[in-house]
C-alpha cells in the first residue's frame, strides 16, 4: 500500500510539472532570438530578418560573438537596427517584455541628466501605427509611440527619461544602472500598464515595430553591448 501511494504521488507531481510548463508556455507570444547563430558578421543575417540598418549601422560592427548580437564603437557614432511588422505580424496583447542582453563596456561620458542622452545599447518598441513628429522639421522621421528601456551606467534606475526628440511620442527608461560589464542580465520590462499610464490612454495597440540601437554621440573611447533574446509575453 505505501509502494502504491508513493507511486500515485509521483505521477500527480510530473502532472502537475507537466502543467505548470506548459502553462508557462503559453505565455510567450513571440521571441526575437540571436543566440544559436555562427560566429562572424550579422549583417546579412540581420537584412534576411527583415532589419533596416539606419544611420551607422554598419560602422558598430554587428556580428554573432559568444551566443549573442555583439555592437560596438570606437568613436562617438550611433546606428539603428529596425524591424517593422507587417500587419499579420502585428504582436497584440502584450503584457511584458523580456530582454537578456548586457554592456561589456560603457561610453565615457554618457549622462542623461546632463543631456547626453548616449547609451551603450537600448531597444525600442513601436506601439500602433499612428505617426507622431519627431521635432526635426518638414515631419522627418515621424514614429509611432514607443517605449525605449536601455542600460545606463550614471542614469537612475526605474526612472523614465524624455529625449531630445520625439518628446510627444517617446519615453526612456533605465532599466540597469550602475556598472554591470560583462554580465548577462536579463530584464523584465512591463508594457501595458506603463504604456496606458504614460500616454493617458485606456487600451495599450499591438507591438507593430522593434528595434536596436547604440549610441555614443558626445563620449569619448570605446564602448561594446550585446543582445541574445527578445521574448514578448502575454501576462
Amino acid at each position: 500500500m505505501k509502494q502504491r501511494f508513493l507511486s500515485i504521488t509521483s505521477i500527480v507531481f510530473f502532472v502537475w510539472i507537466f502543467a505548470a510548463a506548459a502553462w508557462a508556455d503559453s505565455k510567450i507570444i513571440h521571441v526575437i532570438d540571436f543566440t544559436g547563430q555562427k560566429q562572424g558578421s550579422a549583417v546579412e543575417w540581420l537584412k534576411k530578418q527583415g532589419f533596416e540598418l539606419e544611420l551607422a549601422a554598419h560602422e558598430l560592427n554587428p556580428r554573432f560573438e559568444n551566443d549573442a548580437l555583439v555592437i560596438s564603437a570606437h568613436k562617438a557614432e550611433a546606428g539603428l537596427f529596425a524591424l517593422k511588422f507587417t500587419e499579420q505580424n502585428y504582436i497584440h496583447n502584450v503584457k511584458r517584455i523580456e530582454i537578456v542582453w548586457g554592456v561589456n563596456q560603457y561610453p565615457d561620458g554618457a549622462d542623461w541628466s546632463n543631456g547626453i542622452n548616449s547609451v551603450p545599447i537600448a531597444v525600442m518598441f513601436s506601439f500602433g501605427t499612428e505617426k507622431f513628429s519627431s521635432g526635426l522639421p518638414l515631419g522627418i522621421k515621424a514614429a509611432p509611440y514607443f517605449l525605449s528601456p536601455f542600460i545606463g551606467l550614471k542614469e537612475e534606475q526605474d526612472k523614465m527619461y524624455i529625449g531630445k526628440l520625439w518628446r510627444e511620442s517617446g519615453r526612456y527608461f533605465c532599466v540597469v544602472a550602475g556598472d554591470q560589464s560583462g554580465k548577462t542580465i536579463t530584464t523584465d520590462f512591463e508594457v501595458d500598464l506603463r504604456f496606458k499610464e504614460v500616454f493617458k490612454r485606456d487600451q495599450t495597440p499591438p507591438v507593430t515595430g522593434f528595434a536596436f540601437q547604440k549610441n555614443t554621440s558626445n563620449t569619448r573611447g570605446n564602448s561594446e553591448a550585446f543582445i541574445k533574446r527578445i521574448t514578448f509575453l502575454a501576462n
